[in-house]
């Protein structure tokens, strides 16, 4: 059996843990220097989350920031920095729409027919950043920040009313028309007041489930993780590492088209102007605070989703609602200061324990000798 290893627990939550302390303790010093009550805020924003409809849009939130996460978090695990699921994301949300609002089938060949072209069109449009490594060298984090761009650019002109969108009337915006029924994924009703908790919050869920099985309970997984920590390793045991980066691009991809998949089919059965955007950068924030762990991920969403929502009535009460993104991004810089340091204390930590033991074991065979 394992033996269980307190220090590598310990040392696992204390990285999060620390850098939820630091950024707290910034926005508060942010907030006294403005000349507001520091602690004010926190409490307006606890008391909106005691509202049920205020609790299943958080939800909801999460489920979508769950899987944006979990896109970005396979790219980390093979050492990949993908940016551009923002871009994968809404292209995918987009071309999904497109075809799931030409397209008419039974309940769940419609849903299934949606999910599987956005799932293909955000492998594909990734999938362009592993080709370009694999075989040019170019560097995923300038190409897919690159695609990003042409990404935002395809969708303005897809959208057109005169090429494949469509504009309501007495209306300013431009949609890619409404989903049949068909399409719509069913959700868990929370009440009248509530409102419904989106079915593809569970599928998010369950893909954080595969994650996991994936990554720890097969080979393919032991590759993927091999070849993150060192490409010259794993390609001296057998590992095709570009194969294996290509792969993960893909994969990220894929998981990246279902980002939208909880908005598209639970909410507004349609791509317009409206869409939410930024969704691929505030996965890298949950994934990096969570650690590429799902459970860590899953509790990363929950609480990005809590600021964004809690945040949105705080200008009633004379504080800007920006509170919540200012205080976001003091985890991402507290995120990266707090694990560099908790790495330097660990690999400290380690030496000690080696010292101890050799010691231990040094002072052993001193005696046995003594007693010869």
């Amino acid at each position: 059996m394992k033996k269980f290893d307190k220090d590598r627990l310990i040392l696992g939550f204390a990285g999060p843990v620390l850098a939820l302390v630091v950024a707290f303790a910034l926005t508060t010093v942010v907030l006294l220097a403005s000349g507001k009550n520091p602690f004010e805020p926190y409490r307006l924003m606890f008391d909106a989350a005691t509202y049920a409809d205020v609790q299943v849009l958080i939800i909801n939130q999460a489920g979508t920031y769950y899987l944006a996460a979990l896109a970005v978090a396979i790219g980390f695990r093979m050492n990949l920095f993908n940016i551009g699921v923002d871009g994968q994301y809404r292209l995918a949300a987009m071309v999904a729409a497109l075809v799931g609002a030409s397209v008419s089938l039974p309940g769940p060949f419609q849903i299934a027919l949606i999910v599987i072209v956005a799932m293909l069109v955000g492998a594909f449009w990734a999938g362009i950043a592993g080709f370009l490594k694999t075989t040019r060298g170019v560097s995923e984090v300038v190409s897919t920040i690159m695609l990003n761009s042409i990404a935002t650019a395809l969708i303005a002109w897809l959208i057109l009313p005169k090429n494949f969108g469509e504009q309501p009337v007495g209306s300013n915006n431009l949609t890619t028309g409404d989903l049949p029924e068909s399409g719509w994924f069913p959700g868990l009703s929370m009440g009248a007041e509530a409102g419904e908790i989106y079915g593809f919050t569970f599928v998010a869920a369950a893909c954080g489930v595969v994650y996991w099985f994936v990554l720890n309970r097969t080979r393919f997984g032991f590759d993927l993780r091999a070849t993150g920590e060192s490409e010259s390793a794993a390609q001296a045991s057998g590992v095709d590492a570009k194969k294996m980066i290509l792969t993960s691009m893909l994969l990220s991809g894929g998981i990246a088209g279902l980002a939208g998949m909880p908005t598209l089919l639970g909410d507004t059965h349609t791509y317009s102007l409206d869409f939410p955007t930024g969704i691929g950068f505030t996965g890298i924030t949950i994934a990096l605070l969570g650690r590429n762990n799902p459970l860590g991920i899953a509790f990363s969403a929950l609480l990005i989703a809590f600021l964004d929502k809690t945040s949105a009535s705080l200008d009633q009460f004379g504080y800007e609602k920006e509170i919540a993104t200012i205080m976001q991004g003091l985890i991402v810089i507290s995120v990266v200061v707090s694990y560099e340091l908790v790495r330097r204390y660990g690999i400290r930590r380690q030496q000690q324990k080696v010292g101890e033991e050799l010691a231990a074991g040094h002072a052993l065979t001193t005696e046995k000798e003594a007693a010869l």
